[in-house]
């Protein structure tokens, strides 16, 4: 048999166990070179640079088409 409560747990001291649960939402920045949205510390997923050097090497979409 399984331990089962004595008693009831009331709506506020489930609510104290829940308090931290909450998601909270990504902090962003903006890219210094093209201005999207990015992460803080992680190169840019548009333009590909990072702290004011191309780090990751972006095609554009003109060159894809060809």
């Amino acid at each position: 048999m399984a331990a089962l409560p004595k008693k009831k747990v009331s709506s506020k001291r489930r609510g104290d166990r829940r308090a931290h649960n909450a998601l909270t939402a990504m902090k962003t920045e903006s890219c210094p070179q093209c201005h999207s949205p990015k992460l803080p510390h992680h190169a840019c997923p548009t333009c590909g640079t990072y702290n004011g050097r191309e780090v990751v090497k972006k095609e554009t979409a003109a060159k894809k088409t060809e």
